[in-house]
């Protein structure tokens, strides 16, 4: 049956995801096995066959993970990547691994050619990386890897080490990216926002001539269905943007327009992360010594600015802006949910949010367990191909802190357990049909077992604090802002 047939069939019921088979084995101990398979040494890989490589803002979630089994290796995963970051301030969304054949994936590092094409930018010579960026989550973790071991991390320097690079690195994004002039930050290729096929960039792209299908070689098809991945067209649309980034010099801005190359966007979950890690920058600043009231006073400047510029009333979310468009795009992804993330958001928002996050568009609680990455009632939504339906683990994780951030504790607990229960069902995959909880793409993914180590911890934490106060484990939903493995700040 042609895959178009196959959606068109789907029943209207959902039977939810199988339960795990039995197993001596805890969750921790599960996730932490796969940490370990994937850990080379110095970082840790999404996934060995599909991702060879060290990538940006997967290991910040790993870090996050790995705090709980190792707050050693958790400081090490950050550090390393780090290092790779270029003079100019940006970190690469990719470090490569010269041990990895270059055809192992692509693009490779013969495409991005960072020592010679990013020279002018201040790229790494003893370093192959990509040119472009991946979402600022790197602070937030940080800052929480700090949390876990204090001590540790007080005895090794690693905030005082990590903390100038952290802040060239928004510099970077707040001054080279800020391409709509209006304080937000704009992402200028797909791969950036992390999401990378969400139908959120079907405009956009349109305008992109792709690149010509017999000058690269997907890899990714060697791993993965064909239909469960982009389309050729995307992709040549997506190799067109990376080469002529590339063969600019990897320069922001002063193109065209003045906006970059061809695609310039501002998106809501980008820049939701960057606020909560200027947040976070401003408790590393105040650990060490220093004033934070400089960046909490921008978080609230960028919070406003990301209401005033992408909020959607209409829509009860927040919508990407096309800067060559000109205007929203008209599309809700799970990228407009993520904002609930942030304390400073106005109260009526806060109550649209949770309640499109729960209503027939997203349907959580009600027709998915996980939170789907695109609109459930959306042209382009598709239960299996990467980010047009499937559920991922890492915005369930952001999802819960939203949610627990604004009181909303039984919906957070209800998704902390359907993270748990399915990251373990499916043996920590990729992503998951967000009606049947079925695991699609690789299996034991790296964020995956790191967030439900995170989301162990914290679920231990909530019921030795209920049976302290002596409430039953039924009633416990609160998290201790104080706890030393999971501050929220």
């Amino acid at each position: 049956m042609e895959r178009s047939a196959q959606l068109t069939a789907r029943p209207a019921q959902h039977r939810t995801a199988y339960d795990p088979a039995a197993s001596g084995m805890s969750l921790r101990s599960k996730a932490a096995r796969v940490l370990d398979a994937n850990w080379t040494g110095g970082s840790t890989v999404p996934s060995r066959q599909l991702y060879p490589h060290q990538w940006s803002w997967d290991s910040a979630f790993i870090a996050i993970g790995l705090r709980h089994v190792s707050p050693l290796r958790a400081q090490t995963e950050l550090e390393t990547l780090l290092a790779a970051q270029w003079a100019d301030g940006r970190v690469p969304h990719i470090v490569f691994n010269p041990s990895v054949p270059l055809d192992a994936y692509f693009p490779s590092p013969d495409f991005w050619r960072s020592s010679t094409a990013g020279r002018a930018a201040g790229a790494p010579r003893t370093v192959q990386t990509s040119g472009i960026v991946q979402p600022p989550v790197h602070a937030l973790a940080a800052w929480l890897v700090h949390r876990a071991d204090p001590g540790l991390s007080r005895a090794r320097g690693f905030l005082a080490r990590v903390h100038p690079r952290l802040a060239a690195w928004h510099r970077y994004l707040l001054h080279r990216r800020d391409l709509g002039g209006a304080g937000l930050v704009s992402v200028v290729h797909p791969w950036e926002q992390g999401m990378d096929n969400s139908p959120c960039w079907d405009a956009p792209l349109a305008r992109i001539t792709p690149a010509p299908a017999r000058s690269f070689r997907r890899a990714d098809l060697d791993h993965g269905a064909p239909e469960d991945r982009p389309t050729d067209l995307d992709y040549g649309r997506y190799v067109r943007l990376a080469v002529d980034y590339r063969d600019g010099g990897y320069r922001d801005g002063g193109q065209r327009d003045g906006t970059g190359g061809e695609f310039a966007v501002e998106d809501p979950a980008f820049n939701a992360l960057l606020i909560a890690s200027e947040y976070a920058l401003a408790r590393i600043a105040e650990e060490l010594g220093a004033a934070g009231t400089a960046r909490q006073a921008r978080a609230e400047r960028l919070t406003a600015a990301l209401v005033e510029r992408l909020w959607d009333p209409a829509a009860g979310s927040f919508l990407c802006r096309d800067l060559h468009g000109g205007g929203w795009i008209r599309e809700r992804g799970v990228s407009g949910l993520v904002p609930l993330l942030l304390p400073g958001l106005p109260r009526p928002v806060v109550t649209a949010l949770v309640g499109t996050l729960c209503g027939p568009h997203f349907g959580l609680g009600a027709r998915t367990r996980l939170v789907p990455s695109y609109d459930l009632l959306g042209e382009a939504f598709d239960p299996h191909r990467y980010w047009r339906g499937p559920a991922w683990f890492n915005t369930g994780w952001l999802l819960e802190r939203g949610l627990r951030v604004h009181g909303e504790r039984e919906r957070a607990d209800a998704l902390r357990a359907a993270v748990l229960h399915l990251a373990e069902a499916t043996g920590f995959a990729e992503y998951v049909d967000p009606y049947t909880g079925e695991g699609c793409g690789a299996a034991g993914f790296g964020w995956t077992a790191a967030l439900a180590l995170d989301l162990h911890h914290e679920l231990h934490q909530d019921l030795l604090k209920g049976a302290r106060e002596g409430v039953s484990e039924a009633a416990t939903g609160t998290f201790d802002r104080s706890d030393e493995g999971g501050d929220r700040g």
